[in-house]
């Protein structure tokens, strides 16, 4: 039975883009020559992107956005593609967005800024955005269109496929997915947002996505994320600055905007190591997240906070070597100024049938096997495998 997937909206916070725009970053002073909305993107630092910045920034790699749109921001224009109109009576290029969550998504894994780091800046700055319009807005879509997009990102051989919104199973959206994972593509999805959904949703939590939750600035995991036997992983979903229409700037709180961070990280992972088959870049991934919650895997945390350097750069032992562990160097710790984490969604959020826009998004539970992961102390696991 084909059940339409029911999505829900996270409104962000519209800002101009100028350094002097209304919102406060909790007294935490931005860097010497660092404009204020690069400056607020607090996981920026928390994430360690200068230095993983320094390994690589995402080349040749394209990440398919099944969204609201994206709109040519000034900080993303350069590094994006021509996509696709799914929507009803659509005839575009996916480059027109009315809503900004889509321009936002975007935004996070990929923006490229401007000179003397002014402007947003996503988490691989040079990989290129294959946008595809879904939906008008937060209360349109449905899981056939999202099975379109898919589809046609496989055609447009995209290498990572962010999907910031979820919903019911669906059989076709299911076949959607199973093409892609056979294309060697990775999908990330984001897991939901409390209190409007309180189980992870599809297509995140069908086998091979990576489902996605979401922690605060003290790296807790935040309310609004929803957790499940089917997270993977955890990454920033508070008060997230990113691109959005008409130039200016957008804040958002939920897993949409933690998906869209790590399908960032997929597209680092996938830079830095090309040939790597997409099951073993979610094992990379995952093989070396920071341990959060009680010790293994968790249901609020999966298997930990993303780590971008050590993703880059550990040795990570191919899936099926149970006996080994990842070796990963030592973590700094994050210089972020602390706030308190937010009790819901800042904004609120509707709920509707079809496909909707998530400020968070929901997350399925990956088929992939964990050997190893990194923990908050006392070094290296003892080797887990997860079915």
């Amino acid at each position: 039975m084909q059940a339409a997937l029911a999505l829900f909206t996270l409104t962000a916070a519209l800002l101009p883009p100028t350094a002097s725009h209304a919102w406060s970053n909790r007294g935490a002073a931005s860097p010497q020559g660092v404009d204020r909305i690069r400056g607020d993107q607090w996981h920026l630092s928390f994430l360690r992107v200068a230095e993983a910045h320094k390994i690589t920034q995402g080349e040749d790699v394209t990440v398919a956005v099944p969204d609201t749109g994206v709109h040519p921001h000034p900080d993303l224009a350069h590094n994006l593609r021509r996509g696709t109109d799914i929507v009803a009576g659509g005839s575009g290029d996916g480059r027109q967005d009315r809503d900004s969550h889509g321009t936002g998504m975007a935004g996070l894994i990929a923006a490229h800024g401007r000179a003397g780091q002014q402007g947003a800046l996503g988490i691989a700055p040079k990989a290129k955005i294959l946008p595809i319009r879904v939906k008008n807005n937060g209360q349109g879509g449905t899981s056939h269109q999202l099975k379109d997009a898919i589809n046609y990102a496989i055609t447009q051989n995209a290498k990572v496929i962010s999907i910031s919104a979820a919903g019911a199973a669906d059989s076709r959206l299911h076949t959607a997915v199973e093409a892609a994972i056979r294309a060697d593509i990775v999908i990330v999805a984001a897991a939901g947002n409390k209190p409007l959904s309180r189980h992870v949703g599809f297509p995140a939590a069908y086998p091979g996505v990576i489902a996605v939750g979401g922690v605060d600035r003290l790296g807790q995991r935040a309310s609004v994320s929803v957790t499940g036997p089917e997270i993977d992983v955890v990454a920033p979903a508070v008060d997230i600055f990113s691109t959005s229409i008409d130039g200016k700037y957008r804040k958002g709180t939920g897993t949409s905007d933690s998906t869209a961070i790590v399908a960032g990280a997929v597209a680092l992972i996938r830079s830095k190591y090309p040939y790597l088959p997409a099951a073993e870049v979610a094992h990379r991934l995952t093989a070396t997240a920071i341990d959060k919650g009680p010790p293994g895997r968790d249901d609020e945390y999966g298997q930990g906070v993303i780590d971008l350097v050590a993703a880059l750069t550990a040795d990570v032992p191919p899936l099926g070597f149970g006996s080994a562990t990842a070796s990963v160097p030592a973590r700094t710790p994050s210089t972020t100024t602390a706030v308190a984490e937010p009790a819901g969604d800042g904004n609120g959020a509707a709920m509707a049938r079809g496909l909707v826009t998530l400020g968070v998004i929901v997350a399925a539970g990956g088929a992939w096997t964990f050997i190893a992961r990194r923990r908050r102390r006392g070094g290296d696991p003892p080797p887990r495998v997860s079915r």
